[in-house]
């Protein structure tokens, strides 16, 4: 298990909130093979086309929970773009 797995896993024990697990997304360092995608759509059509396997403490892991069904589809949105807001102020 990584602190990706582990937030996510807070988040649907009630631990965390999904405001308070966007914004540890915000803040946290993001590890990609690849730039981070400009917009959450970017970034869900990039995983569709081209598949990797799963780096550990990446958002590869927020998609895996996803298609596992322990997001749903607006929480995914929600993470997804906060996870993308980091990769924008990292960038800068």
């Amino acid at each position: 298990m990584s602190e990706v797995t582990d937030m996510i896993d807070a988040y649907r024990g009630g631990e965390l909130t999904l405001d308070e697990l966007a914004q540890r997304f915000r803040v946290r360092s993001w590890p990609a093979r690849r730039p981070s995608p400009r917009t959450a759509r970017e970034g869900w059509q990039r995983e569709l086309e081209d598949p990797e396997p799963v780096l550990e403490g990446s958002f590869d892991e927020v998609v895996s929970a996803y298609h596992l069904g322990q997001l749903s589809g607006d929480e995914y949105e929600v993470l997804s773009r906060a996870a993308s807001e980091a990769g924008t102020r990292e960038q800068s």
